[in-house]
């Protein structure tokens, strides 16, 4: 169950890191057609000291602790859930444990029912953790676009300045491209360096965001089966919800969270697909895997808690919310996020018609 979401969520977020990194290729496997004779330029060293202050001055260049014996202690509602081996090792982690205590206490100071608490807490940690590193991913992205453009030119210098030593030393097609791809990608390096906007630095959000989803989830595992708390808890847990889920501790035989969460997942999923209309072919396929996670965690989703169910539809919503404000062109420059080519004064007007011509027409 983890492993899955786990990779949906991966993959949702690195989806447009990925569209970024795309272009890098497509402009070495253009400038390795550049004709020679077509580019006027000086010729540029190939040795490692290559100057790129020439084209572009600037002055800055779980410890898992072993499981809790729970005998005695007797869950007070039956869920599915998978026993021994690693998946009890992680429930039982320092880390999830924290997130057990900042749960019950949020809940005990505020005085909120277990419903609100649940989602209050959501929101607290997906604005002060997941919104910042989401900004700074954006950051990232934007710096990387930036570069594409100097990219392309210095591409095109150094496939002039390796077909002029090829012709002195007599290089073959497989030794140029050779020449090409690796002091290209030297270059590029050195960009990313020079600008402190590495591509892999936009991966953080995934690091961060992706473990404090498990332990959260493991917690509410945890606090709804009475496996290390006193049954005063787990009692306020099962008379803490609302509406139909009035009892947190057993799953959602009405499957409305279940349903709900898919649905949001799959809206998430087709807001960054209507990004790009014209996704290639990777894209494309990563979009439907995700697709296919999001209705998997529909059934998954109706055997858990109702808390846990609660808290991933909660977390998808917070998320939602994020992914439309960092479009919104006053936050973005709030934030001083670099403008990028795909960046609207009216984005939800753009979001909302590019939904109807792929949808309706």
């Amino acid at each position: 169950m983890i492993i899955v979401f786990f990779v949906s969520k991966f993959l949702g977020c690195i989806h447009t890191i990925v569209s970024r990194m795309l272009q890098l290729s497509a402009v070495a496997r253009l400038c390795v057609r550049v004709s020679a004779s077509g580019v006027s330029c000086a010729p540029l060293s190939l040795d490692k000291t290559w100057p790129l202050s020439q084209t572009r001055p600037h002055p800055a260049f779980l410890h898992l602790l072993s499981p809790v014996t729970t005998t005695g202690l007797v869950p007070c509602r039956s869920v599915t859930t998978q026993t021994g081996g690693w998946y009890e090792s992680l429930a039982d982690s320092t880390a999830v444990h924290l997130m057990e205590q900042l749960l019950i206490s949020t809940q005990n100071a505020t005085g909120l029912p277990w419903w609100a608490s649940i989602i209050t807490t959501t929101f607290a940690l997906r604005t002060a953790v997941t919104l910042p590193l989401g900004v700074y991913q954006s950051i990232i992205i934007g710096k990387v676009e930036a570069l594409q453009p100097e990219i392309a030119e210095l591409a095109k210098r150094l496939h002039y300045e390796v077909s002029v030593k090829a012709k002195d030393r007599g290089w073959t097609e497989k030794t140029c491209r050779y020449q090409f791809k690796r002091n290209l990608k030297r270059i590029v390096s050195e960009l990313y360096v020079r600008d402190n906007c590495h591509p892999f630095k936009a991966s953080v959000l995934v690091w961060v965001q992706l473990p404090m989803w498990v332990c959260v989830s493991l917690a509410l595992r945890n606090i709804s089966l009475g496996a290390t708390h006193s049954p005063s808890v787990i009692e306020d847990l099962a008379v803490g919800g609302a509406l139909w889920f009035s009892d947190l501790t057993l799953p959602d035989s009405t499957w409305i969270l279940p349903v709900s969460l898919g649905l949001t997942n799959l809206l998430i999923t087709e807001i960054f697909a209507l990004r790009r209309l014209d996704a290639s072919k990777v894209q494309k396929y990563a979009t439907n895997f995700i697709r296919g996670i999001s209705v998997l965690m529909i059934p998954i989703a109706a055997t858990v808690p109702s808390s846990m169910a609660m808290y991933w539809l909660s977390s998808s919503l917070v998320g939602l919310g994020h992914n439309l404000l960092l479009r919104s062109p006053r936050f973005r420059r709030l934030c001083c996020i670099p403008a990028t080519r795909g960046d609207s004064d009216t984005p939800y007007r753009d979001l909302a018609a590019a939904a109807v011509s792929k949808y309706l027409k």
